[in-house]
């Protein structure tokens, strides 16, 4: 039968729906990725012309790279020098300040964070760590997402393997839901959320699909898509960047792992990873919550797009999961994994 289900952050509704669903055999994707020729490739070594210039890069043993940081050719915001809000009766606007950066994960244009070595996996992360520090600084800045879109239906426009990150001058609104979420409860209880939620999950162990020394995967009890993931931290922390660089490695290796049991038990499928992080302290304005790192603790978002939002989803906000979490996890457990 179908149930309703509300988590606890940021507190949204889903409708598990097990009558619509089907095995993760009908799931499977051969290939979730666009092709292009690697001689036009702009990622692929040897086209580094074809790119903005590079912001960030970390060498390789003969002169070449490992990882390269450019600027996104077609960026969602740009660095204007100030935001200049102007409101209208009901409308506001503002300059579209911030910054758009690609991450260039390897120069393997075949293979991707799961599938490449540990070591190339930790300087990948290395460099989101970095690259999230140093915009973090911009004091025009109030939030830093990371990201990844794999596959066309996954949003990426290249196959070569990258990640993202945008830098925005305002706290998003699914960022403001999870850290008042995390607040709230906080305030009631004097403890973390998410703290409290990993207690709970692993004694439950249900949805739980991995449970290593630093790291918990588990799928969600509000997923809104099929086989959607977490991983979070086992140690409280509220800013990915302030992880230690053993915490560093341990996440290069639970992330790969993560992807790599989505591709064994379901193919090359288009996914988006997504940080939720804390945002960029502003004193005296807003999220400037004293208590922000006791209460809010990071997590990563994997998301598998297996289905398509219609006319239902649009217009309530309400998500159709046709696979319940118990069971994904339960697949992804058997699922195995590399390395």
């Amino acid at each position: 039968m179908p149930e309703l289900r509300r988590g606890p952050l940021p507190g949204r509704w889903v409708i598990v729906a097990p009558e619509r669903g089907r095995r993760p055999l009908d799931f499977r994707a051969e290939d979730a990725t666009q092709t292009e020729r690697r001689g036009k490739c702009p990622f692929c070594p040897g086209n580094e012309h074809m790119t903005p210039p590079e912001i960030y890069r970390v060498p390789g043993p003969e002169g070449d790279w490992r990882v390269r940081v450019v600027p996104n050719k077609f960026p969602a915001l740009s660095d204007y020098p100030a935001l200049n809000p102007a409101s209208q009766g009901p409308f506001l606007k503002m300059n579209g300040v911030g910054a758009h950066e690609v991450v260039i994960d390897t120069p393997d244009h075949a293979h991707d964070l799961d599938e490449l070595p540990q070591e190339q996996v930790e300087l990948v992360v290395e460099t989101y760590v970095h690259r999230l520090r140093c915009l973090a600084k911009d004091g025009r800045f109030r939030y830093v997402q990371l990201f990844k879109n794999h596959g066309a239906k996954g949003g990426a426009s290249l196959s070569h393997p990258h990640s993202q990150i945008v830098a925005t001058p305002i706290v998003p609104p699914e960022v403001e839901a999870r850290l008042g979420a995390a607040r709230d409860h906080y305030e009631r209880s004097g403890t973390c959320l998410v703290c409290t939620l990993l207690e709970k999950e692993l004694s439950a162990g249900v949805r739980v699909v991995e449970a290593s020394e630093r790291f918990v995967v588990l799928a969600p009890y509000d997923s809104r898509f099929p086989f959607e993931l977490l991983i979070v931290p086992r140690f409280h922390a509220h800013d990915f960047v302030a992880m230690t660089q053993e915490e560093r490695a341990a996440f290069a290796g639970v992330l790969r792992r993560t992807l790599a049991r989505l591709r064994n038990l379901l193919g090359d499928v288009p996914y988006n990873f997504t940080l939720q992080t804390s945002p960029v302290p502003e004193p005296g304005k807003g999220w400037d919550w004293p208590e922000l790192s006791l209460g809010y603790h990071w997590h990563l978002e994997v998301l598998p797009r297996l289905t398509q939002l219609a006319g239902f989803e649009w217009g309530t906000g309400m998500y159709i999961n046709p696979v319940p979490p118990e069971e994904a996890a339960r697949h992804l457990r058997g699922a195995g994994q590399t390395g």
